[in-house]
């Protein structure tokens, strides 16, 4: 009997397997009540589980009320919002798949509108709040210019992302993957276009990437060993001046050379509204996903617009990465791995209560 195509074959990140190389990517779900998440975040992650996907992360879950995109995003500070966080690694692991959170601050692009109010910035007065940022440069015209995190504030977010990483343990996630892209907090500590600090956050790109070292330090001490840790990364700001791919080469090379961190996932821009992309097409970003495997050696995650069973299966059997992280693709059908399968040829395992619908 044939093998299975690579993408549904198992793979390993320390003690931890998943049954392919699908990846359901993080997003926002902007349906949280003061950080705390409930029936619906159940429903969307478990049926992910079921449809058949290795991985299965949360949203971007917050460490701070401040760090928060939307009044309405998931957080893990407190025990209330602990306590729903268990049932979603639950149910995931419950459809066989390892579950997975990104713990995330939003830095100076919190305070927002949730996307179908028109995701605009709430400054504080119509009761959103003041974000802070690697330096006081607001996102845009529109946004609250935020306050400028001293090296106390600094520690301080540090440690919120540590105490976020010891909650993730107690509540049963398997995967953490640090959000340093799209323009958060640790993307703005990254970039020069919205770090100009003169401190030993600042400078050069060492400089610069001395938070996201530190975060991961800190969460390394409360997150076991043989649990794997992920970085997702803006590859480039697609802006002048701004993060480029060799940059984020060099970077992944320092990654690397901890031993501490598992995989980078590949995404880009964000941190400018002059960003300019080149071409928005299916596999977009699958390049630099190509490009810091191979240039950094180390494991990758490539993101994108995938959206075909045959162009996931492509990018894995030809070695661009080693996971594909599917979005919106999944928001359309949770069963997309199950039926990507069945497109390959693949031989895979449905939910007794799904073995209907496998012919269908």
């Amino acid at each position: 009997m044939p093998e299975n195509p690579k993408l549904f074959q198992p793979v390993s990140f320390r003690s931890v397997s998943a049954r392919n190389r699908i990846v359901v990517s993080p997003m926002c779900q902007y349906s949280a009540i003061d950080g705390v998440g409930g029936d619906w975040h159940v429903q969307t992650l478990g049926a992910k589980a079921m449809g058949g996907a290795g991985i299965v992360f949360t949203e971007a879950t917050h460490v701070s009320a401040v760090g928060r995109i939307t009044r309405g995003c998931l957080g893990l500070w407190n025990s209330e919002q602990a306590a729903l966080l268990k049932r979603l690694a639950a149910i995931i692991a419950y459809g066989d798949a390892v579950p997975g959170i990104q713990i995330a601050h939003a830095g100076r692009k919190a305070s927002t509108q949730p996307p179908w109010e028109g995701g605009k910035p709430v400054a504080p007065a119509d009761g959103g709040w003041v974000p802070v940022g690697a330096s006081a440069i607001a996102y845009s015209d529109q946004h609250t210019q935020p306050t400028m995190l001293s090296e106390r504030d600094i520690a301080g977010v540090i440690g919120e992302f540590a105490a976020t990483a010891r909650l993730a343990r107690e509540a049963g996630f398997k995967v953490i993957e640090l959000h340093a892209a799209h323009g958060y907090l640790i993307h703005t500590f990254l970039s020069p276009l919205s770090n100009t600090r003169n401190d030993r956050y600042g400078g050069d790109l060492t400089g610069r990437s001395h938070v996201l070292m530190q975060v991961i330090d800190a969460v390394r001490a409360e997150w076991p060993a043989d649990l794997p840790l992920f970085i997702r990364l803006s590859c480039t700001d697609w802006t002048a001046g701004g993060l480029t791919v060799e940059d984020t080469v060099a970077l992944a090379k320092l990654l690397a050379a901890r031993g501490d961190v598992d995989l980078i996932d590949c995404s880009g821009g964000g941190v400018s509204p002059a960003q300019r992309i080149p071409s928005l097409h299916p596999g977009y970003q699958v390049p630099f996903a190509e490009r810091v495997k191979h240039g950094a050696g180390i494991a990758t995650g490539a993101v994108g617009l995938i959206r075909e069973a045959d162009h996931a299966a492509e990018i894995i059997a030809n070695d661009r990465a080693d996971l594909v992280f599917i979005g919106r693709a999944m928001l359309a059908d949770p069963a997309w791995p199950l039926r990507a399968a069945r497109s390959l040829g693949a031989k895979v395992e449905w939910p007794k209560q799904y073995q209907r619908g496998a012919l269908a």
